[in-house]
Formats: C-alpha cells, structure tokens, sequence
C-alpha cells in the first residue's frame, strides 16, 4: 500500500518533507512540518483530506500565518498551505469582490481601491489572508470582517464543497462556524459600496501611518497576542503592571504596544509561551483579570 506522501506526490500535488514553518508564520518561529503541501485548487484539497484520512494523518491549514505559534520541535501532522496557488481576486459585479482564501487581505485592500470600492480600508494593514481573517473574523480601528463579508466557499471535514451567507457564520468577536466545525475556508465574497477612489486611498493611509506609529511591525510578531477583556484593553492592562518591555530570551513585550510579543532574533516558542504566561499570571494577580490568547498554538 502507498503511504501518505506517496499518494498525495503522485496525485500531483506538491508536498515537501520536513518544511520549517518558522518560513511560513510570520513571528519567524517554529519547528518542521512533517509534510508541507501546497494544493492549487479546492480538488486538491480535498483529495488531500481524503489521504489524510486513509493514513491517519493529522491535518493543520496555515495561510499566511500571521496568527500562529508553532512548537520549536516541530509538528506530527500535515500542513495544507493555502497561499500563492489560491490567491486570485475577481470582480464577481460592480460591488463584489471574490477572493480565493490565499489572497493576503492587503491585495484585496489595493483592489478594492482600484475599483473604487469603500468599505473595507481599515483592514488594510492586516497581515493575514483573507481566509485565515474570516476564520477568526479578523477587524482593527471598530471594525470586523463580518461588517463586508457576503458568503464563503468553503469544504467540509469530508471534502465537500460547500457554500454559506455571512447569517450562517456565526460570526462575532474572533469567532465563526469555520473555527467551530474544522471547515477550509476556500473562497470569499466581499460586498461593498462605490465610493471615491481619493477618499479611500486617503483612509487606507490614514489607517497604515496610525498602524505604523503604533504596533511593532519591524520586528517579526504575530499581532495582538490576547483578546479584548470585556471593559479592558489587553495592552493597557499588561503596561499597568510594568510588563512593557519585559524578555524572555528573545521575546519581547514590545516597547511600542503592549498588547504584542516580538521576535527580537531568536525567539523560541518557549520563550514566547513563557513571556504569555507570565504577562497572564501578573494581570490576573494585580488586576483580576484573566487575558485569553488571540493567537494559535501549534503543537
């Protein structure tokens, strides 16, 4: 019988060995994958995800990466990269846009612009793709994917492929129906409104020059580290209790924004979780308030 990489190379399918996955997350950290596989289109997937359970594979999805923490000895399972291959950006009418899942949300950012499409400008600066920020329905400056998004392509555990209206995606602060039932999230449809093409590139560098002044982006981080405490500020909390600033090894509280941890050189995934725990630990002790993690561990 084939083994699992033997099926998915001869299917036609790139699949790599042993991929660090500190290449593919954008905090720079991370072990290998056992298998790193790079699909083209919905078909693939799935015939991937058939595999996968043929040989009893472990299945991680990983877009852009921005909101992952991978463990430094790496991952027994199989990565299915939905990236460059699936990254198209089409005008499905005059106000909607359809976006594979790879697309990064900056590119449908600029494309919105060059339709002369307003709407979603305060997403420009996200660092994922759209898929992975509809997953968590992504948002910055008030606002949330679920206040543009129409529908989505999506393929069941079983490899079907199947579509839902944003009502269906029980979307609400850093949650959907993707998240809760393991669907990949293949395509999506972006409603917004004609608008001025002046005014909406003035917004969009409006919302990066705010983004620059504020948030860490010359280091190597995964964004905001904790979810928004009900009444709080994650960052405000940490910096009250003298945190901003503190190391552990190459992690970071950042100096700029205390809501994120950077990645001074070497960090490790040690590190990271360690200086998460502590920044936890503290907050609760000083103010009674107990900071759950926005980003993704991976192990």
């Amino acid at each position: 019988m084939s083994s699992f990489y033997d099926s998915v190379r001869e299917s036609g399918t790139e699949i790599i060995r042993d991929e660090p996955l500190k290449k593919h997350t954008t905090f720079k950290i991370g072990g290998n994958a056992k298998y790193f596989i790079i699909p083209e289109d919905e078909k693939e997937i799935a015939a991937v995800l058939k595999y996968a359970r043929t040989f009893g594979e472990k299945v991680y999805i990983i877009g852009n990466g921005s909101n992952m923490l991978v463990d430094d000895a790496g991952v027994d399972g199989a990565f299915i990269y939905i990236g460059d291959k699936m990254s198209d950006i089409s005008l499905e009418d005059e106000t909607t846009i359809r976006c594979q899942a790879g697309a990064l949300l900056s590119r449908v950012c600029k494309f919105a612009l060059e339709n002369s499409l307003t709407g979603m400008e305060a997403s420009f600066g996200i660092p994922g793709s759209v898929g992975g920020g509809l997953y968590m329905n992504a948002g910055a400056y008030g606002t949330e994917m679920k206040d543009y998004v129409v529908k989505a392509e999506y393929l069941d555990p079983d490899g079907s492929l199947k579509e839902c209206s944003r009502e269906e995606m029980k979307l609400s602060y850093r949650h959907s129906v993707f998240s809760e039932n393991s669907y990949i999230i293949t395509a999506v449809y972006i409603g917004l409104k004609k608008g001025d093409k002046s005014e909406i590139r003035a917004a969009m560098t409006d919302y990066m020059t705010r983004r620059k002044a504020k948030q860490p982006l010359e280091y190597p981080s995964a964004g905001s580290v904790f979810k928004r405490p009900e009444g709080y500020f994650a960052g405000a909390l940490i910096e009250q209790c003298g945190l901003k600033g503190r190391s552990i090894g190459d992690a970071q509280v950042s100096e700029k924004h205390a809501g994120f941890i950077i990645n001074k050189g070497n960090a490790t995934c040690k590190d990271v979780t360690e200086l998460i725990r502590l920044c936890q630990d503290t907050v609760f002790k000083e103010k009674g308030v107990r900071l759950e993690t926005e980003i993704k561990a991976i192990r």
